[in-house]
C-alpha cells in the first residue's frame, strides 16, 4: 500500500503529463467500447432491417436477390407475383396478415411504393418496432401519399404538398405521371432503413396511373375478399375499409406474410416453393439477413482492427511518456534509494504507476462510453439504423477491459526494467 501511495503522490507531484497520458488511454478506451459495442449492435440492426415478418414472398431468383429488391429497394425484380397467387397463399391456413408490395416507380430517384393499409399495422424493424407518424395519418383516399422521413427532409416535402410518380426506378424515369399527382397526408418518424427514403402509395393507385382502373372493381373485389378472409382465416381488421386502395391488379412484385403460429412457416415456404401454378420463392428474412451480413464480414473485422489500433497507439503514448519522464525523476529515485528503497521497489514503483494510470484510463473511458451512447443512441436509430443496448458490459467488453489492464502492465514493465538497472548501476545517484 505503501507503494500505491507514493506511485500516486508521484503521478499528482506530475499531474500535466499524467493527465494527459490518463486523457489519452480514456479516449482509446471509450473507442474502443463504442466500436465494439456499435460493431456488435449493427449486426444486431441489419438483422432486425425488417423484424417479425416471417415469410417474404416474389417470384423465382436468389434469397439475396429477393431480399435486395424488396427490403433494401436495391436492384429490379426480374418478374413479379400474379394477383391471383397472392390471393390464393394468404387464404391459406395459418396466415394472420399479409402485406403486398408493388415496385418499379419512382419519384427523384426515391422508390414508391405500393401496398395496403396494413403496411403501417404489420411492418416491423429494429426490435420488432412500429411505424409511426411524426405528421399526418396513412392514406385513406386514391391519390395520397406517406412519405418517408427522410424522402420529407431530403426534398422539403409538407403535409398537403403535391407529389408526381414517374415511372422507372432510381435516376432513369421513363414516363411522368402528370395527370394523377398525389397529395402529401403523412410523414413517417425516422427508423433508419430502406423505409425512411420510400414513398408509399395504394397498391390500386399503381394501377391507375398506369391506364388501370382498378377502383372500379371495389364493390366485386369487397364481397370476394370478405368471403376469403371469413372462410379461411380472420384478418386483424376489417378489409371494407381499404379494399378501395388495393383492387385487383394484374401482379405485383412480392409480399409479407405473417402466420399465427411459427410452425405454419416451414409448412407454408415449403408449399410455396413447390407451388405449380407459379415459380415463387419464399425466404426467412432473418436468416437470409445473416447470410448477407456475413459476405460484409471485411466491414466488421476493419472496425475490430481500427479499435485495437487506437488502444495500441494510446499505450504506446503511455510508454513513451514514462520512458521521457525517467531522466526527470533522478532526483525523485535517488532519493528513494537514499532512504532505503531497494532496486525491486523502484520496479515495483513504475509499474503501480502506469497500472493507475491504466486503471483510471479504463474507469474514465468507460464513463464516457456510456455518456457517448446515451447521446448518440436517437441519431444512430434514425440515419443509420443502429439499435444501441445501453446495458451493463458484456463479458465480452469487460475482457477487453481486462486484456487493456494486462497491455497496461507489460508496456508498465519497459520503464520500470530500465530503472531497475539504472538502480543497480547506482545510476540514480544525484549527479552535482
Amino acid at each position: 500500500m505503501l507503494l500505491v501511495k507514493l506511485a500516486a503522490k508521484s503521478l499528482l507531484n506530475r499531474k500535466a503529463s499524467a493527465l494527459l497520458t490518463l486523457f489519452t488511454i480514456a479516449i482509446s478506451v471509450m473507442l474502443l467500447m463504442s466500436i465494439e459495442r456499435v460493431r456488435v449492435d449493427a449486426k444486431s440492426s441489419f438483422s432486425n432491417t425488417i423484424s417479425g415478418t416471417d415469410l417474404i414472398v416474389g417470384a423465382r431468383t436468389g434469397d439475396i436477390q429477393l431480399l435486395l429488391s424488396s427490403v433494401f429497394r436495391i436492384g429490379h425484380a426480374n418478374n413479379g407475383v400474379s394477383w391471383k397467387s397472392y390471393q390464393y397463399i394468404t387464404g391459406q391456413r395459418g396466415v394472420k396478415w399479409a402485406i403486398p408490395m408493388s415496385l418499379g416507380d419512382s419519384h427523384k430517384g426515391l422508390a414508391v411504393l405500393g401496398t395496403n393499409k396494413d403496411y403501417f399495422e404489420h411492418y416491423r424493424f429494429a426490435k420488432k418496432q412500429p411505424l409511426s407518424f411524426s405528421q399526418g395519418h396513412e392514406f385513406n383516399h386514391l391519390f395520397e401519399v406517406v412519405l418517408g422521413a427522410e424522402v420529407a427532409n431530403t426534398l422539403g416535402y409538407q403535409l398537403g404538398d403535391e407529389v408526381v410518380i414517374a415511372h422507372g426506378m432510381g435516376n432513369t424515369s421513363f414516363h411522368n405521371h402528370d395527370d394523377n399527382p398525389f397529395k402529401v397526408v403523412g410523414i413517417l418518424k425516422a427508423t433508419g432503413t430502406p423505409v425512411d427514403k420510400t414513398l408509399h402509395i395504394p397498391l390500386a393507385a399503381i394501377e391507375e396511373i398506369h391506364g388501370g382502373h382498378a377502383h372500379q372493381h371495389q364493390p366485386a373485389q369487397a364481397d370476394a375478399n370478405d368471403h376469403d378472409h371469413d372462410h379461411d382465416h380472420d384478418h386483424d381488421h376489417d378489409q371494407h375499409d381499404d379494399v378501395d386502395l388495393v383492387g385487383t391488379p394484374k401482379q405485383i412484385t412480392a409480399f409479407l406474410l405473417g402466420f399465427d403460429s411459427p410452425l405454419y412457416t416451414l409448412q407454408v415456404r415449403r408449399n410455396i416453393n413447390q407451388y405449380k401454378d407459379e415459380a415463387l420463392l419464399a425466404i426467412m428474412p432473418g436468416v437470409t439477413l445473416r447470410e448477407l451480413w456475413e459476405m460484409l464480414s471485411i466491414v466488421e473485422k476493419i472496425l475490430l482492427l481500427f479499435s485495437i489500433v487506437v488502444v495500441l497507439i494510446s499505450l504506446l503514448g503511455m510508454l513513451t511518456s514514462l520512458l521521457s519522464s525517467l531522466n526527470q525523476r533522478r532526483r525523485e529515485l535517488a532519493i528513494l534509494r537514499s532512504v532505503g528503497a531497494r532496486p525491486w521497489h523502484i520496479f515495483t514503483l513504475i509499474s503501480v504507476e502506469s497500472l493507475l494510470i491504466t486503471g483510471l484510463g479504463c474507469i474514465v473511458g468507460t464513463a464516457l462510453f456510456y455518456a457517448l451512447m446515451l447521446l448518440g443512441a436517437d441519431y444512430l436509430q434514425s440515419h443509420a439504423g443502429i439499435s444501441l443496448n445501453i446495458a451493463l458490459l458484456s463479458s465480452y467488453e469487460l475482457m477487453l477491459l481486462a486484456a487493456i489492464m494486462v497491455a497496461g502492465f507489460i508496456v508498465g514493465l519497459i520503464p520500470a526494467t530500465r530503472a531497475y538497472f539504472y538502480s543497480l548501476a547506482d545510476g540514480m545517484s544525484i549527479k552535482i
